[in-house]
């Protein structure tokens, strides 16, 4: 087999294991995003008057691995303004907001 297809599928195969990676990472995300979703729902944290303290919200700088996307989905909920994260850092659930997401992915 000539050396440039070699290195051609040696690319391929590198850019299709970066995706997969990105796959994985995704769905954990997405888990761990409909598990504070449902935390936040069962302590019916839905305002800041009732709002709740959330477990392991901080990422540990020396935990290494492919394991901790807790923080990262939390992220990804204030972004999206999901959940809203009070001024003494506890957090609570944006029912309209979540209302609007899900109507949106129904239709």
């Amino acid at each position: 087999m000539p050396i440039y297809l070699q290195i051609l599928l040696l690319l391929v195969a590198i850019i299709i294991f970066y995706f997969l990676l990105l796959l994985i990472a995704g769905w954990g995300i997405r888990k761990y995003c409909f598990q504070i979703i449902s935390e936040l729902e069962e302590q019916k944290a839905f305002r800041s008057g009732s709002a709740i303290n959330l477990p392991d919200t901080r990422g540990n700088f020396f935990k290494m691995g492919l394991g901790n996307y807790r923080p990262k989905a939390l992220n990804v909920l204030i972004v999206d303004k999901i959940v809203v994260k009070t001024s003494n850092g506890k957090y609570y659930l944006d029912k309209d907001k979540l209302a609007d997401i899900k109507a949106k992915t129904r239709s």
